[in-house]
């Protein structure tokens, strides 16, 4: 199993937008960044588990747990002229975007703030704790992960 991080802005779409959907699942959509759409297409997996990360927002921070329901498959998005995600270079034999499906799994009783994350000195590998890193998407090591596993249990 794999452990990943997905940026999202709250207003945008949050954790409890996702706990809110019919079978609380949405595919995670609109990504545009290379290196993200290679995690995306290549290396998220059936059943690994995903943090929800709240970016952009007054408490900056992990908000709570997903699991990928369906691994990576061509977002559709891009062939629509009509949203914000078309890209007129894709095509639906040659798709350069991708997205995952995501299940709510749980909401931490409260976030766990980005100024918290930072300040764990074990923490070293998680991305968003690293100068330059801004990627939606990022790998967790497995270590890092039930620490903050621990942490939002608190």
């Amino acid at each position: 199993m794999g452990y990943w991080l997905f940026k999202t802005e709250p207003d945008a779409f949050s954790i409890d937008d996702l706990a809110n959907r019919p079978q609380q699942t949405e595919p995670w959509d609109g990504v545009r960044n290379y290196q993200a759409r290679n995690f995306l297409r290549d290396d998220i997996a059936l059943g690994d588990k995903v943090f929800i990360y709240h970016s952009s927002c007054k408490t900056v921070g992990i908000a709570g747990v997903a699991e990928v329901v369906k691994a990576g498959y061509p977002d559709t998005t891009q062939f629509d002229p009509e949203s914000k995600y078309y890209d007129p270079k894709s095509s639906e034999t040659n798709p350069r975007w991708f997205r995952v499906d995501v299940k709510f799994v749980e909401k931490f009783p409260s976030v766990i703030p980005l100024s918290t994350i930072k300040s764990m000195p074990t923490i070293t590998e998680l991305g968003v704790v690293k100068k330059g890193s801004r990627l939606s998407i990022m790998p967790v090591v497995e270590n890092e992960w039930q620490q903050l596993c621990a942490v939002a249990k608190r």
